[in-house]
């Protein structure tokens, strides 16, 4: 599952990053490693972009972007 595929309300942890070289590193930079648990706070209306709570901060990603980072559901 991706993190494209968690919906509003639901946690995950992830599991890896992917994308290429210099996407990879950016999300990785902004705090998404493995391991870290990432809840979906908003979406936006017309569903692009999707805001995230991670590591005690707001961050909003594209889904073209969350799509490359697998994840696994976890309870809240």
């Amino acid at each position: 599952m991706t993190l494209k595929d968690l919906s509003v309300g639901k946690s995950g942890r992830v599991i890896s990053v992917g994308g290429e070289k210099v996407l990879r590193r950016r999300l990785l930079e902004m705090g998404i490693t493995p391991r870290t648990v990432i809840s979906v706070k908003k979406v936006a209306p017309m569903g692009d972009p999707v805001e995230l709570l991670l590591r005690g901060y707001v961050l909003t990603l594209r889904l073209e972007d969350a799509e490359k980072i697998e994840i696994e559901e976890v309870s809240s």
